[in-house]
């Protein structure tokens, strides 16, 4: 790819990233977004069809960067406290694009395409649990749960969170497998 489209590619996003740490996405403007990023709109319409396709592939990319990062989604089926360390340390991992990107009301989002990830992983794994309506919802519970749970007290003592939830987790998950 040309150099120039790089770094046009590149101004885009840290202008848009800049704009998202300070305002939800419905209020951001591809006027301010170019003149941030020092483009014309012509230039950012070459590169994205508009706003939310800018933020679109960002997040799917950040969102694959985290599923490559959660190695045995499985796990939650055999030893949820090796999937709950694992989970937490994926989220982790991106850091602050995912406060960034899937803030306001795109925390929904992220939590959405990550279900439908590690669900589609597992049914692969364990087919006895897709078209199961307890099965299915235990999961959902279980990744919803856990994702809540790990973002609203991931800044208490970690290491106790990510226990406790992991702990809750094997107990649930003993009743049903």
């Amino acid at each position: 790819m040309d150099l120039r489209v790089q770094r046009t590619q590149r101004n885009i996003i840290n202008a848009f990233l800049q704009l998202r740490t300070k305002k939800p996405i419905e209020k951001i403007t591809i006027k301010e977004l170019s003149e941030l990023a020092y483009i014309n709109k012509a230039t950012f319409y070459t590169h994205y069809r508009d706003i939310y396709d800018l933020s679109e592939q960002l997040e799917n990319e950040a969102i694959n960067t985290m599923l490559n990062d959660l190695p045995h989604p499985e796990c939650l089926i055999v030893n949820s406290k090796k999937w709950m360390k694992e989970l937490t340390a994926a989220l982790l991992n991106p850091g602050e694009i995912f406060d960034i990107l899937f803030s306001g009301t795109r925390k929904t989002v992220l939590l959405e395409r990550l279900e439908s990830n590690i669900k589609n992983h597992i049914y692969r794994k364990y087919p006895a649990y897709k078209d199961n309506l307890e099965k299915e919802l235990l999961l959902t519970f279980l990744i919803q749960g856990s994702f809540h749970a790990f973002l609203t007290y991931r800044r208490e003592n970690y290491q106790a969170v990510i226990g406790t939830l992991g702990d809750f987790t094997e107990c649930l998950m003993k009743n049903y497998r």
